[in-house]
């Protein structure tokens, strides 16, 4: 074993499997084989790739098998990575894919420096991220749920008068329709109970959100966050969820290129043209972002909701909140002015008001813990 070498490992992972390959510093890529993914499986690759070089660099693919390979690597020492697949590199005209040959591109691109390492949270964190997402996909459930209902009973030609906002006048008028057809009222019974089961589900991940959050690392830049128009509970939950630790950007245009609400572009020459946002990184922390975004349509101003979340905030805090929001609404009524579609103005004003979230969450959580550090 030479002291001074390094091993540089790819590994393509699959549910089953795990293609390795590996080059000892800028030697050829050789392949290791494919094993298992039991842990008695990663300890004899640990082991093997010990044994050629002490400095050990492993990379894999982000995927459907979590982090845990990442975890589990990095107890034992190793420098592991965790790649983003969307940016790895690609060669023009290459039309052959296979695991040896992913394993093998992986080795060469970590050892050229080439690869966009994704952010890793922690297991609390992650944790904490689980229980956000199961709350969004019963949310989801609800909602084609209720849209299954409203199908059924337009195609049976059946309208409800009022607004059919699934308010309590809405709910009991569902609740006492009946088909006289036995079997038609059946089938609208068990659309209805799943309606009801699905809004029970809902009910209770909130509730568990509320008392989790508590505990929770971020929760001083969630109470932050809520000072803010447009951002209520969940919606801060589930962006901080989603982003994790703010303080990895180390400033705010990162964490708009990270959420893809940076434009396009293609440029060459003097020519420079810019196109529709990127919509890289994660969907549902942007989908959440542009949806605060609208309520910064109307002037400004404190509703009784948001002077409610204000109670026991710092007023550095709230007086960031306000201008944010001076800012952000006058930013939307300058682009409508200039004849902008809606669509683009609350996009604009979405990126802008990422920067804000990253300030505020930045604030609040050297606020807590300049609060934490003063003697008692």
């Amino acid at each position: 074993m030479n002291h001074d070498s390094t091993v540089f490992v790819g590994l393509d992972v699959h549910k089953e499997s795990i293609t390795v390959a590996y080059a000892i510093d800028m030697g050829d890529v050789e392949l290791l084989g494919k094993i298992g993914t039991m842990k008695a499986d990663i300890d004899r690759l640990c082991k093997r790739v010990q044994s050629k070089a002490r400095h050990v660099r492993v990379v894999y693919e982000a995927g459907p098998c979590g982090y845990g390979l990442y975890r589990e690597l990095v107890e034992r020492g190793f420098d592991c990575v965790v790649c983003a697949p969307s940016l790895i590199p690609k060669r023009p005209g290459e039309r052959v894919k296979t695991d040896r040959r992913d394993a093998v591109k992986l080795v060469r691109a970590l050892r050229a420096g080439d690869l966009s390492a994704v952010h890793v949270p922690d297991v609390q964190d992650e944790a904490f991220r689980d229980l956000a997402r199961a709350w969004a996909a019963a949310k989801a459930d609800l909602r084609q749920a209720r849209q299954r209902l409203k199908s059924f009973l337009l195609s049976h030609g059946v309208r409800y008068s009022g607004s059919a906002n699934w308010g309590p006048a809405h709910r009991r008028w569902i609740s006492v329709f009946s088909f006289p057809n036995h079997w038609q009222q059946l089938a609208f019974d068990e659309c209805r109970r799943t309606i009801e089961d699905r809004f029970a589900q809902c009910e209770r991940l909130e509730a568990t959100l509320h008392e989790a959050v508590v505990g929770w690392r971020f929760y001083p830049a969630i109470l932050g966050l809520q000072t803010m128009r447009g951002i209520q509970f969940i919606t801060a939950v589930g962006m901080l969820a989603e982003l994790g630790d703010l303080s990895r950007f180390e400033h705010p245009r990162q964490l708009m290129a990270w959420l893809g609400v940076t434009p396009s572009e293609h440029s060459s020459g003097e020519r420079r043209r810019q196109g529709s946002i990127t919509k890289n990184g994660n969907s549902y922390a942007r989908k959440l972002l542009v949806e605060a975004a609208w309520s910064y349509r109307y002037p400004a101003r404190v509703s009784p909701e948001i002077q409610r979340r204000h109670e026991g905030i710092p007023k550095r805090i709230l007086d960031r909140a306000w201008d944010a929001q001076v800012r952000l609404c006058r930013r939307y009524r300058k682009l409508a002015a200039r004849g902008k579609n809606v669509n683009i103005a609350v996009v604009a004003v979405a990126r802008e008001l990422a920067g804000f979230i990253w300030d505020i969450s930045k604030l609040a959580m050297s606020l807590a813990v300049t609060r934490n550090e003063q003697p008692a």
